[in-house]
């Protein structure tokens, strides 16, 4: 197990956000660190929520895409828009950024959607060669997202994704598949 996922930090930010990781139950008590380089440039652009563990952020949200853009200042634009209530039901859209983190070929990266605080870890654990699908988790276990660029990817292709996502030690009996 990651030692950040049990250590205290100094801001109260993250201890919020250790505890809440820590009470949740994990899909996976042992995450690998993720093996392959990003390719930031091809990971940009739309990404649609195939699957996800479910998480208080985004319960009750269907319709989830996620949209990654490098800027100017070197960090990555995160826009996340999720519908409550069905397709044409509340839009709900949380706007942040993200830096990669340091030697980790581009797989992890430290969100932020509140302010000058980076505290959420978004590590993408494998991908497409193509970028045509990826899974994206962070070091607890506790959260879990497949993302793909079609909205309604092929049945071949969704269960490939589960068993790799089975493959990395994550239980995909706690998946909640999302409406697209």
């Amino acid at each position: 197990m990651h030692a950040q996922c049990l250590r205290a930090r100094p801001l109260p930010p993250q201890l919020i956000a250790c505890a809440i990781v820590i009470k949740r139950k994990r899909g996976n008590a042992r995450v690998a660190d993720p093996a392959r380089h990003v390719d930031l440039d091809l990971y940009a652009g739309r990404w649609y929520e195939f699957a996800r563990y479910d998480n208080r952020f985004e319960r009750g949200r269907d319709y989830v895409t996620a949209d990654y853009a490098k800027r100017d200042d070197g960090l990555i634009s995160v826009i996340n828009i999720g519908h409550e209530g069905g397709a044409d039901g509340l839009r709900r859209i949380a706007r942040g950024k993200a830096r990669v983190t340091h030697d980790s070929n581009n797989a992890k990266l430290k969100l932020s959607f509140f302010g000058p605080f980076y505290v959420g870890d978004c590590w993408v654990l494998d991908h497409g060669d193509d970028y045509r699908w990826s899974i994206v988790g962070e070091p607890c276990g506790t959260y879990l997202w497949i993302l793909t660029r079609d909205a309604k990817p092929a049945v071949e292709l969704q269960r490939a994704l589960l068993e790799r996502v089975r493959e990395l030690g994550y239980d995909v009996s706690m998946l909640r598949r999302t409406q697209q």
